[in-house]
């Protein structure tokens, strides 16, 4: 009896700092994980989203699904297959896109640099960068998207002619894919490394690293915030400044051959950069 009034003492003198010691527990765990997946964002992303917000849309998992890649999926589920869906509100400024593309890309490929034997689009949608920058200057192309409807239509519909020089459709989420070592001369991400983690972004990077022919070269083509970082939690992009990417570029043991900022672009829009790295 002694004893047991003498342990509801402890606890009642211990109750307010089991509480506190509870919430700086989940504290920690939280932080823990979302420095673990976003280890050179979370900061920027802290300063602007309360810890457990943050949390709840990027690294909670609710029946077995990562909030950050099922909300993406969920996004993508509603857009059109179509050049206007993949462009959003800005479908005319595709070609200006196209054209910083293709001049981008053909500083880094032909004699003496990366080949034009095969390369692979991540993020491709329904192929509207396979068909106006990729298809013109190498012999096949595979082609990559979580979303079904796209590939059916870039294959059915939207490639024409071009459909028959694609070796492969992967319908894949990237943060999920190893791509073949040694198979392409360039690896194009448009619009794609946004929707990773900084986590999954280096992991791929370093696969795809593995995969690139003698002088292939990997493209990152995307958004980039003007500072900081930035989440849009509808559709699970994060934006990134140029140093942040650069950053996990380089943890992902990449070195950055050239950088340039698509320009023609208007000034409302989020500036657009591209990245060459092998």
């Amino acid at each position: 009896m002694e004893f047991s009034r003498t342990h509801q003492a402890f606890r009642d003198r211990w109750a307010k700092t089991d509480d506190e010691m509870c919430k700086h527990s989940m504290s920690f765990h939280l932080h823990n994980t979302l420095r673990k997946e976003f280890f050179a964002s979370y900061l920027y992303l802290l300063e602007q989203i309360p810890l457990v917000k943050l949390y709840a849309v990027t690294c909670e998992y609710i029946k077995g699904e990562k909030q950050f890649y099922y909300r993406a999926q969920n996004f993508y589920k509603d857009v059109p297959a179509s050049e206007e869906g993949m462009m959003g509100d800005f479908v005319e400024i595709s070609e200006i896109d196209l054209e910083g593309s293709r001049q981008f890309l053909k500083k880094f490929v032909g004699p003496g640099k990366a080949g034009t034997k095969r390369a692979l689009d991540c993020g491709c949608g329904i192929g509207r960068v396979s068909k106006g920058v990729l298809f013109p200057v190498f012999e096949s192309m595979e082609m990559l998207d979580m979303m079904e409807e796209f590939i059916l239509h870039a294959h059915e519909v939207y490639l024409g002619d071009y459909a028959d020089r694609v070796e492969a459709y992967y319908l894949y989420n990237l943060q999920e894919f190893s791509p073949p070592t040694k198979r392409y001369d360039v690896i194009w991400l448009q619009w794609v490394a946004c929707h990773l983690t900084d986590k999954d972004l280096v992991e791929f990077l370093m696969r795809a690293k593995q995969s690139l022919r003698p002088n292939g070269v990997i493209f990152i083509k995307d958004n980039m915030a003007r500072q900081g970082c930035k989440l849009d939690p509808i559709d699970s992009s994060i934006i990134r400044h140029l140093d942040i990417m650069k950053n996990i570029i380089q943890t992902a043991g990449l070195t950055i051959l050239d950088v340039e900022k698509q320009e023609g672009f208007p000034e409302a829009i989020v500036p657009v950069w591209m990245i060459a790295m092998r």
